[in-house]
């Protein structure tokens, strides 16, 4: 059905809320990238299988408040969040959920015939921790202690349905924007809301959108930046994928706001499913009438176009993103004039991220007083992280802004892996900083942590426990943004490049303490100097491990020693003779015969020799040979 005016689009709600209602029990298949890896696209395709012909069948879980229609549906949802543990399947009953992890093809006929056919629960598959089985997804840890109004729908329905999206009150933003709203008021409540962006920047949303709306130039431009380049970070990515029609009404709501009449998706190219999705979502809504011209029956016109990066981290900054979607290479430019003054080909734009738009059609909906009780004063609202690294509860999170760590890592996440003591959690990518033990109990907001030299980027956060060495992962974040450098300008090209020179001697074990100066003397100069907001900020890893891990640092220098054992030129091995039996496989298995002995007696290693390549451990069948820290 066409919607070509507002009671079309109340009546196509109607009708879809009454379909769902039909169902006795919908099999919801988590289908974001971390399930589909781990294989829920058969499991979906086994559930299909197992559906076909079940009308008639006679469920024993049915809701008791309506005749049972012995509905079953099989459904792909975005990202459930729990990454960790997937694939993830949930289990819709009326008002009943269950919500079942690391499902494999052959549980589906038994989830299939005890729990969807019949009324049992099956253990083994529900997520346990201690002695407790959480069955409803919103009664586990990592799902009950967050806030979630940007993944408010992911995992909750059909991604790629745009009536359960309408059923759920898709585009009743939209619909309140245009019918009741001015568009200098959709502008103010966007401002007065205090929404920041969330792709790294922090820049208040509704004043950029004033700059934009302000402007003589008639034609505009709304972007949206979904090349999510930060290694361990895939927010943006679920959202695209889990709830796409989101993030185009949060789109439709700024061009309606700024008089734009296109918006574009630069979406990098490594997500495959998030671009599928977005096109299938595109096509739908132009089928349908709700994108192009005459949008409602008003002469609110806008389309949509999906561009793909090739990969460069660089197009995440907003001059460089505009230039690649004009067909030039992806590269910043000296500023002013800003994007809202000349962005795409020189026309005003509005240029946010994913997790900024998705923001919008709530906040439109339900106020900017309602959304500013959300969060803190100077970042209101909820923000999403990927969290990674060394911890229990790997996944998809959103938690209001002015979260501690403590609380995400510890409440959410589970605390880290096996028991393992924490040393620094690395946020804001490979343009962020590290906090430790002494900021668990800082508030995460845009300003606050500024003062420890990290941001909050993006939301990527990589927690690490004790066994990592902070001057490795010092020197790999400079390697990424090194390599990912533009190039244009010479601060970032040579200061990165310096400092990975001298990073790089560090971890090999040739560094001297002198270094130490050069590293912070070339890490302000780029902060300083940089042209982009990538380049200024590609120091902050070493800034702040330099800061809280120098004795680290001097460890490497001057006993030529890391105690986490990661750098492999200060490794040492060592045969404990009490275990060493005196078999000689190390000495036979060893490329450079540093290893010398007498069969039957303990074997030794001639550290001035030794190339660190550890065949000697990896052969050894006694575990006699370890590395001495």
């Amino acid at each position: 059905m066409m919607i070509k005016n507002r009671e079309d689009l109340l009546e196509i709600r109607k009708a879809a809320q009454a379909e769902l209602a039909s169902y006795d029990c919908r099999i919801l298949v988590c289908s974001g990238t971390g399930c589909i890896a781990t294989g829920s696209g058969k499991i979906y395709e086994i559930f299909r299988e197992l559906t076909e012909g079940i009308e008639g069948i006679t469920l024993e879980f049915a809701p008791h408040d309506k005749e049972a229609h012995d509905k079953v549906g099989v459904k792909k949802t975005g990202c459930q969040g729990f990454c960790e543990l997937g694939p993830l399947v949930r289990i819709q009953k009326g008002g009943e959920v269950i919500q079942y992890v690391k499902v494999q093809p052959d549980d589906c006929r038994e989830i299939f015939e005890n729990t969807v056919l019949g009324d049992n629960v099956i253990q083994r598959l529900l997520y346990t921790k201690g002695d407790t089985h959480y069955t409803h997804p919103e009664e586990i840890p990592f799902i009950a202690k967050q806030t979630r109004i940007v993944l408010e729908n992911c995992g909750k329905f059909d991604a790629e349905s745009l009536d359960e999206y309408i059923a759920a009150g898709g585009f009743e933003a939209l619909t309140k924007a245009m019918f009741e709203m001015t568009r200098e008021e959709v502008i103010e409540e966007v401002d007065k809301s205090g929404l920041r962006g969330r792709g790294g920047g922090g820049f208040p949303c509704g004043k950029k959108w004033k700059q934009v709306a302000r402007q003589k130039e008639e034609i505009r431009y709304v972007v949206c930046n979904g090349d999510e380049g930060d290694p361990g970070a895939f927010m943006d990515g679920s959202v695209m994928e889990g709830d796409p029609f989101k993030l185009i009404e949060g789109m439709m709501i700024a061009g309606y706001a700024v008089k734009a009449r296109d918006g574009y998706i630069y979406v990098r190219a490594e997500y495959p499913m998030s671009v599928a999705r977005l096109r299938h979502a595109i096509g739908l809504l132009e089928e349908r009438g709700l994108l192009g011209d005459n949008i409602l029956g008003t002469d609110f016109c806008f389309h949509l176009h999906i561009n793909r990066g090739a990969g460069a981290f660089v197009c995440g900054e907003g001059s460089a993103l505009t230039a690649s979607i004009e067909g030039n290479r992806g590269m910043p430019r000296v500023k002013p004039p800003r994007t809202v003054e000349k962005g795409l080909w020189e026309k005003p734009t509005v240029l946010n991220n994913v997790e900024t738009y998705a923001n919008v059609p709530k906040i439109i909906l339900q106020g900017a007083d309602w959304y500013r009780t959300i969060g803190t004063a100077g970042s209101p609202g909820t923000k999403t992280f990927s969290l990674t690294g060394a911890i229990e509860n790997t996944g998809l999170i959103e938690v209001p802004m002015g979260s501690t760590l403590r609380q995400i890592i510890f409440d959410i996440g589970g605390g880290l892996k096996e028991g393992a003591e924490f040393k620094a959690v690395q946020i804001g990518g490979p343009s962020g900083g590290c906090l430790t033990e002494k900021h668990l109990d800082e508030p995460l907001d845009f300003d606050s942590v500024k003062k420890f030299n990290a941001i909050v980027g993006s939301g990527g956060m990589v927690v690490m426990d004790t066994n990592t060495c902070m001057v490795e992962v010092a020197r790999f974040f400079m390697s990424f943004t090194q390599r990912e450098s533009c190039g244009k300008c010479v601060p970032c090209r040579e200061g990165t490049k310096r400092m990975l020179e001298i990073l790089e001697k560090i971890v090999n074990g040739q560094g001297e303490l002198e270094d130490l100066d050069r590293l912070e003397e070339l890490a302000t100069m780029i902060r300083n100097m940089a042209l982009c907001g990538l380049g200024k900020s590609a120091p902050l890893p070493v800034i702040s491990t330099l800061n809280t891990f120098r004795d680290e640092y001097v460890e490497h220098i001057v006993d030529k020693k890391c105690a986490a054992k990661t750098c492999t030129a200060l490794r040492r091995y060592v045969i404990n003779p009490e275990f060493c039996k005196g078999c000689s496989k190390c000495a036979k298995n060893c490329p450079v015969n540093a290893i010398s002995g007498k069969v039957k007696s303990p074997f030794t290693i001639d550290s001035t020799i030794c190339i660190k390549c550890g065949a000697c451990k990896e052969n050894c069948a006694f575990d006699a040979i370890y590395i001495e820290a």
